[in-house]
């Protein structure tokens, strides 16, 4: 049968029916796909008006915050006030649905329609975006189909597992002199903790009341132990104690596990969870904060870091961490697993200044090419410090104790040889904390890109490097006589109000053998008990200090 040459006519006017209702179809799906809501991050140009003061901080910051700042001399100001309620209250009538407020970037994580956004950037006080688009938009997320921290687990190991990261640092001998952590706080800014709170490697934490808070900045809600599980892997780094099997370097600590990582994505909105988390840490009195969390590329490759950006001034999360540390805190943030990958830096915020970042070496202590490498992009040695990253013991959220790899456990390793350190050493400040470890680096004349100032070591930290002052000083703060001494030695004080003073005597190693306050102007200290040698005796408070080296003979 031949086919039919036969054309059919269609008509012009169906033709015109067709091409209106498909270009309707498209107006109706993008004006759908522009109402929906997204995040921004919405900053304020002022405080003013504020019902907050400086004057009285315990309104919106814990007594334990506001005595660390106070213990090292930090002075409140304007950026610790809390966003101005009235302004929030604005933004809210406009349509917008207010997540978190930053104290220290005066902003607010908003969700909102384009439309209503264009409202809300005409306000007076509103002094823009932090970043010019949605930090999390639903119109462009693509979920990703695992975790982005990947798992290195080998075989289960045998007794002894964390001895190699424990020594490599000295924290044994910081735990022989006594110091495992107590009183100390951290803060753990993750990806979640899942099963942390039922696995025995953390049994302690839980059982002594050391978990002191939890909060989940991703879902808004204070569970943390149901999400990924790359978190509780971290806090084993520090807090596990399993005889036997793995033991944290500060075992002894307090936690306060906070869920700031969507593990199944990478978005702009992760860093400013980063800063919320921070803020809420300071807020409750954390001495120290470890992350082994950094970003550089993100699923919406539009919003992603340039190398340029990693100056410790441009990102979200480099200007948070900052801010931590310049409250009082000290931040240990890992370096970063790109050192064999083609961007090879840092992450963000790693870049960040006055903080400890962390690289890694394996157990012959050379480099592990995965340690994403320095300079910071304005010539800042990065990274800080190293510690063990390849094949590191961890505790999985299974309750397995295994080894891993990643700067996500040598930031956790040093991170409670820090707490420890702190711990000896009360009247330091955040920053001469960070000063003492990058001196007792294992390179620290010469730091390199790949292991920064080296490798720090508890006992050269705990060593007084200060110039020893003489006997006839005229500004040294007391005599101490007779030196050398068989027995007894006496102090007197050079000055007259004494209640602020402390008196602590350390042997050559760096070990703290008496650390008490000062009540009187003279007063006699007993070295009978200790073996023929060289001491060193500091006098001071929080400010100034002197220290002398005393001679015991027989």
């Amino acid at each position: 049968m031949e086919k039919s040459n036969t054309c059919h006519f269609v008509s012009p006017y169906k033709i015109l029916i067709f091409l209106l209702f498909f270009v309707s179809l498209l107006s109706f799906q993008t004006a759908f796909t522009q109402a929906l809501p997204a995040k921004y991050l919405l900053v304020f140009k002022d405080k003013n008006n504020s019902p907050y003061s400086i004057t009285q901080p315990l309104a919106y910051l814990s007594e334990r915050s506001v005595a660390r700042r106070q213990k090292q001399k930090i002075a409140f100001t304007t950026r610790d006030l809390p966003v101005n309620p009235s302004y929030i209250e604005e933004v809210k009538k406009k349509g917008a649905k207010v997540i978190y407020t930053s104290r220290w970037m005066n902003a607010a994580l908003i969700e909102c329609s384009s439309t209503v956004l264009t409202s809300i950037l005409q306000l007076s006080f509103v002094k823009g975006l932090e970043v010019n688009t949605s930090i999390d938009n639903p119109n462009n997320r693509t979920a990703r189909k695992s975790s982005k921290f990947e798992s290195y687990e080998t075989n289960a190991l045998n007794y002894g597992l964390s001895k190699t990261q424990i020594e490599m640092i000295g924290a044994d001998k910081m735990h022989e002199q006594g110091f495992h952590g107590e009183g100390m706080m951290i803060a753990v800014l993750d990806a979640g903790f899942n099963n942390a709170n039922n696995i025995a490697a953390l049994k302690p934490l839980f059982d002594e009341n050391r978990i002191v808070g939890t909060y989940d900045f991703v879902k808004k809600e204070k569970a943390v132990y149901e999400d990924d599980g790359h978190g509780t892997s971290v806090l084993s780094c520090m807090g596990a104690y399993l005889d036997g099997q793995i033991v944290g370097t500060a075992y002894k600590s307090s936690f306060l596990l906070l869920r700031t990582e969507d593990a199944f994505s990478e978005y702009l909105i992760e860093e400013a969870n980063w800063l919320f988390g921070a803020e809420y840490a300071d807020s409750v009195g954390v001495d120290l904060i470890n992350s082994s969390l950094g970003y550089s590329t993100f699923d919406d490759a539009s919003t992603s870091h340039k190398y340029s950006d990693l100056n410790g001034k441009t990102t979200i999360a480099a200007k948070a961490a900052t801010w931590a540390a310049s409250v009082g805190i000290v931040c240990v943030i890992s370096a970063g697993n790109e050192g064999n990958d083609a961007w090879r830096y840092i992450s963000t915020p790693a870049d960040a200044d006055s903080i400890i970042t962390v690289g890694a070496v394996n157990a012959l202590k050379s480099y592990a090419i995965f340690s994403s490498i320095g300079p910071s992009a304005d010539g800042r040695v990065k990274p800080d410090l190293v510690a063990l990253g390849q094949s590191s013991a961890i505790a999985t959220p299974s309750g397995t104790v295994t080894t891993s790899t990643g700067t996500s456990f040598s930031s956790p390793i040093l991170c409670g040889m820090v707490a420890g350190f702190w711990q000896a050493n009360p009247t330091l400040t955040a920053m001469e904390v960070i000063d003492r470890l990058r001196k007792s680096g294992s390179q620290y004349e010469n730091p390199d890109e790949r292991l920064g100032y080296g490798i720090p070591d508890f006992t050269r930290a705990n060593t007084p490097t200060v110039v020893l002052s003489t006997q006839n000083e005229s500004n040294a703060l007391f005599k101490a006589y007779p030196n050398p001494t068989s027995g007894e030695i006496t102090i007197q004080l050079n000055e007259t109000k004494v209640n602020q003073y402390f008196t602590s005597l350390m042997d050559i190693t760096g070990k703290t053998l008496l650390y008490q306050p000062i009540n009187s102007q003279i007063f006699k200290l007993s070295l009978v008990h200790l073996n023929r040698g060289t001491y060193f005796l500091r006098i001071g408070n929080e400010s100034k200090s002197t220290l002398v080296k005393v001679l015991k003979v027989e």
